[in-house]
């Protein structure tokens, strides 16, 4: 009877193994295998620490994209700092980086004592450069969005006005140097404030050929060299003083190159922007998104500017400083939905493994790419993405290859150190609709070509592993099956927000330590494994 008794008990717990991971396997479709490869003697790239970045523009309501408004009350002017949504969808991140600037920060007077000029708003006007009015911020706007952000707890990046005091040619040439008065007075108004502000950058997208302007490399240096002389005297006695950053534009890597030699001493952030899906009106957006094949190439920003950081002296970082992956206010529906997450979390990683330390999406709220939704501040999918991003994936990024036989084209991986616990945490994206991918872990053979024969998890004899046997996972799917739902499920659970307007929990599900990572079709997985302890995520 004991002998029955002890096989019952095998029986059974033989079959919750067989079972476990059944809840992301998909009903239709194929189950294939696949095995991600990790290189753990050292990282390959670093991030900073806060790797994760949101925008906030200046465009006001009338800001409209082939016929849609999508802007709302979502400008640095107009945006309501009171509501509880904004302010916990921020302390959520402890910290979040937060970029402010855009197109229109090129036109913005700074409303300071020093300035005779009168504050007033933005105006709609076909004839100016960007299609409206010069605008001015307000110092009582200036106070009020900085008690926000030390409230909210947010690292404060302000793009400063770069065409001040010039004129812009009929081909769009700059002519002039940046008068930098106006901008020197916000300065010592911020630090006379107390104010804490982690970077002063100058200018937004008037590199290269510029979009509506542009400012020869040459000139633009000697613009962030007067920048840096303004940052050393303002803050003259402070341990620890603002980044300065530059030059905010799409990258032409002739006009980098020549900008970054001539910075080396005055620039401590590279930032480039990047749109790699084009337009918001594409009517194949959601096919691009889906399309691993053309994510490919959009790894050619991030290594342009490696490329460009590594060949000069400078001791400057890469920074993406704006992406909402389709420009003009991005597309409803696609840019605001599940979908985007396959974009937005590719990105990521693959910023990530070039050495970009610093990733600004484009917008926290504002337009039909906003991690908000503009009207009601509910978050939209990509914000959970970016949330759990941050709290899981550390600054040392491992290299990572995936192998399988009909599932490597649909299947991307990334892996970090996690953050703030041992061991690693995995991204699996899985772009196929009807393939759920069984995934193994190895950290042996990253030397060879060829796949390895192993079992989850196969350690080399670098790493090792704890006594624990559990891994946490996130497995983030559409809410029933629709990808453009503005809803996300997290391990079964719908995202929504608590009667207080408060960010829910994003619970992990345990799983075996000794059983596959199941990625269901049109799924992303984190996965969170402490007990895979590599000599790359000592530091």
């Amino acid at each position: 009877m004991v002998s029955l008794f002890k096989l019952l008990l095998l029986y059974l717990w033989l079959q919750h193994l067989m079972d476990e991971g059944s809840l992301f396997v998909s009903s239709n479709g194929n189950v294939i295998s696949g095995t991600v490869l990790l290189n753990g003697t050292a990282p390959m790239a670093r991030t900073d620490d806060n790797f994760v970045c949101a925008t906030l523009d200046w465009w006001p309501p009338e800001k409209c994209d082939y016929g849609t408004c999508s802007w709302g009350r979502a400008s640095l002017l107009n945006l309501d700092l009171g509501n509880p949504i904004l302010l916990n969808a921020i302390k959520a991140f402890s910290p979040l980086k937060i970029r402010m600037g855009g197109t229109l920060q090129d036109t913005v007077i700074y409303g300071t004592k020093d300035d005779k000029i009168p504050c007033a708003p933005f105006v709609k006007n076909s004839s100016e450069l960007f299609g409206f009015s010069k605008g001015c911020l307000p110092m009582f706007r200036w106070d009020q969005l900085n008690v926000f952000f030390k409230k909210a707890g947010a690292m404060v990046v302000f793009g400063l006005n770069a065409l001040s005091g010039r004129t812009v040619g009929s081909d769009g040439s700059v002519i002039g140097a940046w008068n930098s008065s106006n901008a020197e007075s916000l300065i010592r108004y911020t630090v006379n404030k107390g104010y804490s502000i982690h970077g002063w950058e100058l200018g937004n997208e008037l590199c290269g050929s510029g979009i509506g302007a542009k400012i020869a490399a040459e000139q633009y240096a000697l613009d962030v060299n007067s920048l840096q002389t303004i940052v050393d005297h303002t803050y003259r006695g402070f341990e620890v003083k603002p980044l300065v950053i530059a030059p905010g534009g799409f990258i032409d890597t002739n006009w980098f190159t020549q900008f970054v030699q001539k910075t080396r001493k005055s620039l401590q952030v590279v930032t480039q922007h990047i749109y790699n899906l084009r337009p918001g009106n594409d009517n194949q957006l959601m096919n691009k998104i889906l399309d691993p094949s053309y994510q490919d190439d959009g790894g050619q920003p991030f290594r342009d500017l490696q490329a460009i950081l590594k060949n000069s002296s400078t001791s400057a970082v890469a920074w993406v400083g704006e992406a909402g992956g389709a420009y003009n206010s991005g597309q409803n529906r696609v840019s605001n939905s599940f979908v985007n997450s396959f974009w937005y979390l590719d990105q990521l990683g693959m910023a990530a493994s070039y050495a970009t330390k610093t990733y600004c999406r484009q917008t926290l709220i504002g337009g039909n790419y906003g991690l908000l939704n503009t009207a009601t501040f509910v978050p939209h999918p990509d914000y959970y993405s970016a949330l759990l991003w941050h709290r899981l994936m550390g600054k040392n990024v491992l290299s990572t290859s995936f192998y399988g036989m009909k599932t490597r084209k649909s299947v991307r991986a990334y892996a970090h150190c996690s953050k703030q616990s041992q061991g690693i945490t995995l991204l699996l994206i899985n772009y196929s609709a009807n393939t759920t991918v069984r995934v193994r872990v190895s950290t042996e053979g990253s030397g060879s070509s060829e796949a390895p024969r192993i079992n989850f998890a196969r350690m080399s004899a670098n790493s090792r592993m704890n006594a624990k046997g559990n891994r946490e996972e996130y497995h983030l799917r559409a809410k029933d099956g629709n990808l453009q739902s503005q809803n996300v499920v997290i391990n079964g659970k719908i995202m929504a927000l608590n009667s207080s307007g408060g960010i829910p929990p994003t619970e992990p599900v345990n799983m075996s330590m000794f059983r596959p990572i199941i990625v269901a079709p049109s799924s992303i997985v984190f996965s969170h494994i402490p007990s895979i302890i590599l000599p790359a995520c000592k530091d």
